[in-house]
């Protein structure tokens, strides 16, 4: 891997779909090289070719967060960059919206493992190198469930409160570090996947997640968030964002015209 001397290096994780190839756009677009992760080869493959068609840089590469050995030498082999200076945690996901009673625990289980683990897997990898550029950033993407319940979303509410308390407990850790650490924390955002991949497969389903909201918020918009926070001046953190569609209230409190 290598890339220009004066091009910063932004690593997203997550990024064959939704958020995470929007945010690889938007900070190619803005004069990053993205490296861009996740698990299906064609994807990011696609996305790489598609950003360096337009005239931005990218590189691919296949990536398990959850997968630490897998982890540790795609790490290794950044050492081919002269610095890394953002990381963006976004891979993650849910599984399921059974209660607390009937919840499956192997999808609370790939729920931690993938939201939680998986980001304490690339951002130890990462620091280092974070912290060598001088001006490094750590962004991780929550969610609003990570700051209040709902029924039937205690999976992954759990894991998004440990992405969330992850972020801030390492914000205290490494202060006076040039290490920034932001998070994001999105609400209803409509993307292609998501609920899909929560109902397994059951489209019927996922489409009544989104049913009567005139306009949930989309990939692009949370990607905006998080090319804005990234690209401000070294000083300034975005600790937290918070970000809802103007229909939504709370997590459990959504207007819909039906």
């Amino acid at each position: 891997m290598t890339a220009a001397p004066a091009t910063p290096i932004a690593v997203v994780t997550g990024a064959s779909s939704g958020i995470g190839a929007a945010t690889a756009r938007q900070l190619a677009a803005a004069g990053y090289h993205v490296v861009v992760t996740a698990r299906r080869k064609d994807r990011i493959e696609a996305l790489a070719a598609e950003i360096t068609a337009a005239g931005h840089r990218a590189t691919a590469h296949v990536l398990d967060v959850t997968d630490r050995a897998a982890v540790d030498a795609f790490a290794a082999g950044l050492s081919d960059f002269p610095a890394v200076h953002v990381l963006v945690n976004n891979a993650g996901g849910a599984l399921g919206a059974d209660p607390v009673a009937t919840g499956d625990p192997a999808d609370w289980r790939r729920m931690y493992e993938t939201n939680v683990l998986g980001t304490l897997n690339v951002t130890q990898a990462l620091l280092p190198a974070l912290t060598a550029s001088g001006d490094g950033t750590v962004l991780v993407l929550s969610s609003t469930a990570g700051h209040g319940t709902y029924e039937g979303g205690a999976g992954y509410v759990a894991a998004k409160h440990g992405a969330h308390v992850l972020a801030e407990t390492l914000r205290l850790e490494i202060v006076g570090t040039p290490v920034r650490v932001i998070e994001i924390a999105p609400g209803m955002v409509r993307t292609e996947e998501f609920a899909t991949t929560r109902f397994n497969g059951d489209t019927e389903k996922a489409a009544k997640v989104y049913a009567g909201v005139a306009e949930p918020l989309t990939a692009e918009d949370i990607a905006d968030s998080i090319t804005w926070a990234v690209t401000r001046p070294s000083h300034v953190n975005i600790d937290l964002m918070l970000i809802r569609p103007r229909a939504q209230a709370s997590n459990s409190k959504v207007h819909r015209e039906l």
